[in-house]
């Protein structure tokens, strides 16, 4: 057996304890009602004269779609839901099409053009009830005029590989995108749209969720440019994009419409799930299974290496008379820098097993809520202070592996993998640490 084997099952436990609090079909059913042939959204009833249209975009797009699905059943005119390869569900009445993440492909263009014409097609006394979770940036991909398909798969991978964040993507990626920042809610032909949403960023801010499909965008095409030359990243971006991108800052072309702009006046949106939610269930798991438990907040930012030395330090500085858990929840990046396979979570974990280096008391797991990490299969890692014995008496190199960037094939063989599988669900990372008193 594994040392710290015991804190592995507890820490697992917590994990799937906060995925359960943020379950994304639980999510919309708690806000979506029928009586008899009415739908109640959060309590309110909607007129029985309108259609309602359903689009769902995101990791948990098809978990969304299947909740409305068993609640309005027949009141369902028309309806699509875009997801990630391997996140789909059965679904009777609205479309599933499955695309790429995070860099797009041509499903996502054709999935785009599909979503753009299903908004476009519903009439002006139709209820359009838009189920977006994190994801959809890349899954519903449509590039905008005189861009390609390949010119915003391009720029994904260079902003990616530079380590840019989800704020710097989606600025970029706005105004690459002919749906994104506001852009669908323009198309859009009827009167009222319902926005429900599953929340991947900090803060839940619905402009950056999905890049913000159906909200005001507060960013313009120079600050677009301003993460792309902050990132270093200029002169790996395609000719087109980078001309596109100027030709807006110039003012050459129109700019995402911003608050109070009449289209987004129609859209009303509600929250179900976010980070917060998955913590406070962590917790309550936590305290549960005997351990004192600490909600760090949304602290995982910047660098993952940086962020699991630091959750490192805090374990090693410890000093308490109970067991503690240590739970924190964010969204790190990694700037590629070698050609190991790996993802942000995993290579938090190796950074922090390599902090951890002897330390008999510490067990971390750090994964994604969406049960994948990277391009991997894995969700994350988990790691405490053996998993460096264990990795030499492999012949395995720690540091060499962290400096490739190759956190998957080091856990894949030094054992410590945490895979879920697709969980249909997405609210960031979380990093749960326990440390035995």
């Amino acid at each position: 057996m594994i040392p710290g084997a015991s804190a592995r099952a507890r820490l697992e436990t917590c994990f799937r304890a906060a995925l359960l609090a943020v379950d994304a079909g639980a999510a919309v059913r708690r806000v979506l009602a029928r009586d008899g042939t009415r739908l109640l959204l959060a309590g309110e009833a909607l007129p029985d004269a309108r259609r309602l249209v359903v689009l769902a975009v995101g990791k948990a797009a098809a978990a969304m779609a299947a909740a409305v699905e068993a609640v309005a059943g027949d009141r369902i005119a028309a309806g699509l839901a875009v997801t990630k390869d391997g996140h789909g569900a059965p679904l009777a009445r609205i479309r599933l099409r499955e695309t790429a993440h995070p860099v797009p492909d041509a499903r996502c263009e054709r999935a785009a053009r599909e979503a753009l014409a299903l908004v476009e097609s519903a009439r002006p006394d139709d209820l359009l009830l838009v189920l977006l979770s994190g994801g959809a940036s890349s899954l519903l991909a449509c590039p905008a005029p005189g861009l390609t398909l390949e010119d915003l798969a391009e720029t994904t991978r260079a902003l990616l590989s530079a380590g840019a964040d989800i704020e710097e993507l989606n600025a970029v990626r706005k105004h690459l995108s002919a749906l994104a920042g506001g852009r669908l809610a323009q198309r859009a032909a009827c009167a009222r749209i319902e926005l429900l949403v599953v929340s991947d960023v900090p803060g839940d801010r619905l402009d950056v969720i999905g890049s913000g499909p159906l909200s005001a965008d507060p960013t313009r095409y120079a600050d677009a440019l301003a993460a792309v030359e902050r990132r270093g990243a200029r002169e790996r971006l395609p000719a087109r994009v980078l001309a596109h991108l100027c030709a807006g800052a110039e003012g050459r072309l129109p700019e995402t419409p911003k608050p109070g702009d009449p289209a987004l006046a129609r859209v009303r949106a509600r929250v179900l799930a976010g980070n917060a939610m998955a913590r406070g269930a962590a917790l309550e798991a936590a305290r549960s299974a005997g351990a004192r438990g600490i909600d760090l907040g949304g602290v995982l930012e910047g660098e993952a290496r940086v962020a699991g030395t630091r959750l490192a330090g805090l374990a090693r500085a410890a000093a308490s008379r109970a067991t503690l858990c240590l739970i924190a929840g964010g969204e790190t990046t990694v700037s590629v820098r070698g050609s190991g396979e790996g993802g942000r979570s995993q290579e938090l974990a190796l950074a922090a097993a390599i902090a951890l280096d002897g330390d008999p008391r510490s067990t971390l797991l750090a994964a994604g809520t969406d049960g994948s990490d990277g391009p991997t299969a894995a969700a994350g890692a988990f790691a405490d202070g053996g998993t460096l014995a264990r990795s030499r008496a492999l012949g395995l190199d720690a540091r060499g592996a962290l400096a490739r960037n190759d956190s998957g094939a080091f856990f894949a063989a030094e054992g410590g993998l945490f895979v879920t599988g697709p969980t249909r669900t997405n609210v960031m990372d979380l990093a749960l640490l326990w440390i035995e008193r």
